[in-house]
C-alpha cells in the first residue's frame, strides 16, 4: 500500500488544531491530516449550555491524568482532565470567554524581545475571530465564526453577588475583554445568541471545511511518536481504528496535543530532558530540558454557604424540573438551561493592588469537585477564588516509553508559599462578601470550610484539603529566546533543533493569561497560521487603550 501523505499533519483536534487545520485548508488550500484521539461526535446534551454540567463526573469524553501525590497538599493528588473528543476543551468547557490581562501578552512580548506577540499584535486575531452579539468596535469583532454572547438567565444569587461587590466598592464592568477587567461583570460565553447553542471550535471554524477533499479528520486514533529524520519531523506514527500505520508530512508537522500531551509526544520522539529520555531507553535526538518543564494551571478554592431559598440552580437537573427546563428551552431557548450556572465573576485583588490577581467565581449551588466529600448538596452558593498568576510551577513526566501510557503530572498546587498567601486573602475576602447587603440577607450560615476555621492554619489546611483545577494548564513547551535555556520553541513557535515541526497550544506560553484560557488558545492558533505560512504580517490595528488601563472609551453597557 502506497505512503499516505500531507502537506501538513495536525496532532490533536482540539480548539487550536481545529483553528489551524481549517485555515490551512480553506485559505491556503494545503492538503491537511488533522489526527484526534478522541471520538468525532458527542451527546447532543453537550451543544446545551447548561448540558456541560452533566459531564463534570464523568470520564466519557475526558482523559484522567496520573497526578504525583502532592506533598506539600500532605500526599493528596487532585483529579486533572483534559478533553478527549473533536473540539477539545472547547466542546466540553463551560463556555467562558475570558481574553486575560494586557500585561499578560506584554510581558511574553518584552520577554520574547518585541517579536509580535503583544496585547496589541494578538487583538486583531481576537477580533477576526469573534462574532459577538452585542458588543464591538474598538475591542471586539461581530461577524466572525466563533460566537460570543452573554448567557439567556441570571439567577437572583448572580445578581446579588453583583450588587454586593459594588456594596464593596468594586465597580461594575460591562466587558472583562474591554478597557478594563478589574471589576464585577456577567462573563461573556462563546455560546450563539441566535441559537442558544455551545459555539465549539468544531462549530465555528472545522465544520465549513469537513467536507473538503483537502482535509482528512482521523478521530480515535492515537499519534504514537513523531518521525524524524536528518533533523526533520517528516511525519508520525499512529493507532488507529484500521491499526498501525506511517503517515507524512511533505512540509510540516504541528502538534496541538495540549499541555499534557504534547510534551509526552515530544519526549516519546527523543525530543526533551536527555535524562528523563535516557531513564527511559528512549535515544535523545534533541537535548531540550525545557519540555515538560514550567507547568502552570488555575487552582481555585471553595467557600460554601446554605441559602435560605432557591435563588440558585440546586435541584433544577432531576426530576419533573429537569424536564420542565429541558421542555422550555426545546420550545423557546429560555429558561434554565440556557445558563452555565456559572453567571458572574469578578477580577479583584484582595490585597489592593490594581492588577486583580483573584478571579471570584460566583456558582449559585453547593458545588465541590469530586474528588472533594463531607457536603450535602443543598439550596446555596459556592465562591471560587480562582489564584489568576501562580507563582509555582509544575511538570509533566514520562510514565514509561510506552505511547499507551499517561504521563506523569505535577501540578504543584500551593508549591509556592505566596500562592497559599493569595489564596487565604481570597477565601477571607469571599466570606466579607457572604456578610454584605443583599447576599447575606439569603444566606443561612456558611457549612464549609465553616465559621470556626478562621485562623490562617485553619484555612491553610481547607486550601490543601479542597484546591481544584480550574482546568487551565499551560506552558509544558514555553516560547523563548535562543540564550533561554529552558525554551521549547522560538517565537515563531518552532521546536528547536528539529526542522518541520511547531507547536501552536497553550503548552507555548511563557506564563499563564489572566482568566480562562480558551480564548488566548484561539487566537494564538490563528497567529500561528500566518507564521506557518509565511504571513507573518503585523495586523495592529489603532487602540484608544488596552484593558486595565485608563481609558477615554465609554463603557458598554449591558443589555438589559
Amino acid at each position: 500500500m502506497a505512503s499516505r501523505r500531507f502537506d501538513y499533519i495536525v496532532v490533536g483536534g482540539g480548539s487550536s488544531g481545529c483553528v489551524v487545520a481549517s485555515r490551512l485548508v480553506a485559505e491556503h488550500n494545503a492538503r491537511v491530516l488533522l489526527v484526534e484521539a478522541g471520538p468525532h461526535r458527542l451527546s447532543p446534551i453537550l451543544a446545551m449550555p447548561a448540558g456541560y454540567m452533566k459531564f463534570l463526573a464523568r470520564d466519557t469524553y475526558l482523559t484522567m491524568h496520573h497526578v504525583l501525590p502532592q506533598e506539600q497538599l500532605g500526599g493528596r493528588a487532585p483529579i486533572v482532565p483534559q478533553a478527549k473528543v473533536l473540539g477539545g476543551g472547547s466542546a466540553v468547557n463551560a463556555m467562558v470567554y475570558i481574553r486575560g490581562q494586557t500585561e499578560d501578552y506584554d510581558g511574553w512580548d518584552e520577554a520574547l524581545g518585541g517579536a509580535g506577540w503583544s496585547y496589541r499584535d494578538l487583538l486583531p486575531y481576537f477580533i477576526r475571530q469573534e462574532g459577538n452579539d452585542h458588543l464591538g468596535a474598538p475591542y471586539h469583532g461581530v461577524d466572525g465564526p466563533l460566537k460570543v454572547s452573554h448567557l439567556g438567565q441570571h439567577s437572583a444569587m448572580s445578581r446579588a453577588f453583583m450588587q454586593a461587590m459594588q456594596e464593596r466598592g468594586v465597580p461594575y464592568t460591562a466587558d472583562f475583554n474591554g478597557a478594563r477587567q478589574n471589576g464585577v461583570g456577567f462573563m461573556q460565553h462563546t455560546i450563539d445568541w441566535a441559537t442558544r447553542r455551545r459555539c465549539s471550535a468544531v462549530d465555528a471554524f472545522l465544520r465549513p471545511v469537513l467536507l473538503h477533499s483537502n482535509l482528512t479528520v482521523l478521530t480515535e486514533t492515537t499519534v504514537t511518536r513523531i518521525r524524524l529524520e536528518k533533523g526533520r519531523a517528516i511525519g508520525v506514527d499512529i493507532v488507529g481504528p484500521s491499526g498501525s500505520e506511517t503517515l507524512f508530512a511533505d512540509v510540516e508537522v504541528i502538534l496541538a496535543a495540549g499541555t499534557y500531551m504534547t510534551p509526552k509526544l515530544l519526549m516519546l520522539s527523543g525530543i526533551g530532558p536527555a535524562g528523563e529520555l535516557s531513564r527511559h531507553g528512549i535515544t535523545v535526538t534533541v537535548d531540550l530540558p525545557g519540555v515538560g518543564q514550567n507547568l502552570q494551571d488555575h487552582h481555585e478554592v471553595p467557600i460554601v454557604a446554605m441559602t435560605s431559598g432557591a435563588f440558585g440552580y440546586f435541584g433544577q437537573d432531576r426530576g419533573l424540573a429537569m424536564l420542565r427546563n429541558g421542555l422550555q428551552y426545546m420550545l423557546f431557548k429560555t429558561g434554565a438551561v440556557t445558563t452555565t450556572g456559572v453567571e458572574a465573576c469578578a477580577f479583584i485583588d484582595p490585597e489592593g493592588g490594581a492588577r486583580p490577581t483573584i478571579q471570584l467565581y460566583c456558582v449559585p449551588t453547593v458545588y465541590l469537585d469530586r474528588d472533594v466529600s463531607g457536603v450535602e448538596p443543598t439550596h446555596g452558593v459556592t465562591l471560587n477564588p480562582c489564584l489568576l498568576r501562580p507563582k509555582a510551577r509544575g511538570s509533566v513526566r514520562l510514565a514509561s516509553a510506552d505511547p499507551s501510557a499517561l504521563p506523569l503530572v505535577d501540578p504543584q498546587f500551593f508549591g509556592d508559599a505566596d500562592d497559599l498567601r493569595l489564596t487565604i486573602a481570597g477565601l477571607r475576602y469571599a466570606r466579607e462578601v457572604l456578610s454584605t447587603k443583599p447576599v447575606r440577607d439569603m444566606v443561612r450560615h456558611e457549612i464549609f470550610p465553616g465559621p470556626m476555621m478562621e485562623s490562617d492554619a485553619d484555612l491553610a489546611n481547607h486550601c490543601r484539603r479542597t484546591v481544584k483545577t480550574n482546568y487551565h494548564p499551560v506552558g509544558t513547551c514555553r516560547m523563548g529566546r535562543e540564550a533561554d535555556p529552558l525554551a521549547v520553541v522560538t517565537p515563531d513557535l518552532a521546536v528547536r533543533g528539529i526542522r518541520g515541526l511547531r507547536i501552536v497550544d497553550a503548552s507555548i506560553m511563557p506564563t499563564i493569561t489572566s482568566g480562562n484560557t480558551n480564548a488566548p488558545v484561539l487566537a494564538i492558533a490563528d497567529r500561528a497560521v500566518d507564521i506557518i505560512t509565511g504571513q507573518n504580517r503585523m495586523l495592529r490595528e489603532p487602540v484608544a487603550a488596552p484593558p486595565n488601563r485608563a481609558s477615554s472609551i465609554p463603557e458598554q453597557v449591558h443589555p438589559t
